[in-house]
């Protein structure tokens, strides 16, 4: 999908908004002591803003796809500015400081992890000077990241299902795509064989029981998207009859249908609007593993885009509930090949 300057500016719009802004803030930090009572700013200096840690990376992440994508924009010249402001060596020298303690270990795992993962990702195959420069800045935290990855899944006896932040799923397919990119073989060999473990033998998977009110995920797309990295081509038309066996007869229920978010001003509610976006971005990346006379391809495809144009109608609603992170998915899915990395 070919993005206009127009949609290019509105997008990068809501993060120069987010990205800066300090409050209304959720942390979620552990305090030890009254010595940690610290602002946002203070414990993050980089990812303080968008309302919560993991929002101001994928904004960051945004802005970065958007710039290395439409390097033309009317938006560039300041997105650039923003990204040198932003992501310098120091600042985020101390954002890896920050997950040293043992009580910041599990900090935004695993869904904080994967989108700093797809920052690093997006910056590390761009040959732009200024992009080379970011993804240098990055590494500290980076390493911080793969290692506690790398250390917390074979403990992880089960995935995490769930439509909301912690599904492994999900988390896994954005670190398999970064390993992939970034030539990390170890932890793509690792996240291959956990995801293995983890959703091999699934089947019949109970599609009437999606939505939950308050998803921005759908656990069996995620899963689905996830595997469709993980096996052959061949393989996942097999899997994905035995795991999704419903959707050879369309029968796939409310799964299948975009949904309405009944209060904007809801931070929980809209998450609604999320999980339009994510299922179009995770049917049509399963559509893109099916072969072309599958009739489950343009089920999935034709979904996708339903669910898409019903998402983005959420994405500039003027609260900031749904604004600090909604545009993040809507470039992921309006961005995206949908191609095996």
């Amino acid at each position: 999908m070919i993005l206009s300057d127009d949609q290019v500016a509105a997008f990068a719009a809501l993060a120069f908004k987010g990205i800066p802004q300090e409050f209304p803030n959720k942390p979620a930090n552990v305090m030890t002591s009254a010595e940690d009572v610290k602002s946002p700013s203070a414990m993050h200096p980089v990812f303080y803003g968008c309302f919560d840690w993991h929002s101001s990376v994928h904004g960051h992440w945004m802005l970065v796809r958007l710039l290395k994508l439409y390097p033309d924009s009317t938006a560039a010249v300041q997105i650039r500015e923003t990204l040198h402001r932003q992501l310098t060596k120091d600042k985020l020298q101390l954002e890896a400081d920050y997950f040293q303690p043992k009580e910041n270990k599990s900090f935004e795992r695993m869904y904080g992890w994967a989108w700093f993962l797809q920052l690093v990702a997006e910056l590390h195959d761009w040959d732009d000077a200024d992009a080379k420069q970011w993804r240098d800045h990055l590494r500290p935290l980076e390493t911080v990241i793969v290692q506690y990855s790398m250390d917390y899944l074979p403990k992880l006896s089960y995935p995490i299902r769930t439509g909301i932040h912690p599904d492994t799923g999900f988390a896994l397919s954005l670190e398999l795509d970064y390993a992939r990119r970034t030539g990390h073989k170890p932890l793509e060999e690792l996240i291959v064989a956990r995801a293995n473990h983890y959703y091999l033998t699934d089947v019949n998977y109970p599609a009437h029981y999606e939505p939950s009110g308050n998803d921005f995920f759908s656990p069996g797309f995620n899963e689905a998207d996830l595997m469709r990295r993980v096996l052959s081509r061949e393989e996942f038309s097999g899997w994905l009859d035995t795991f999704l066996p419903q959707l050879r007869n369309g029968q796939m229920g409310p799964m299948m249908e975009p949904v309405e978010v009944s209060d904007v001003t809801d931070g929980h509610l809209v998450h609604l609007a999320g999980l339009d976006l994510s299922r179009a971005w995770t049917m049509a990346g399963i559509a893109e593993a099916l072969p072309d006379a599958d009739p489950r391809k343009a089920l999935l495809q034709e979904s996708a885009r339903k669910h898409f144009a019903t998402g983005m109608t959420y994405v500039n609603s003027g609260h900031y509930e749904g604004e600090h992170w909604l545009a993040t998915f809507a470039v992921y899915y309006a961005t995206s090949s949908f191609r095996r990395e």
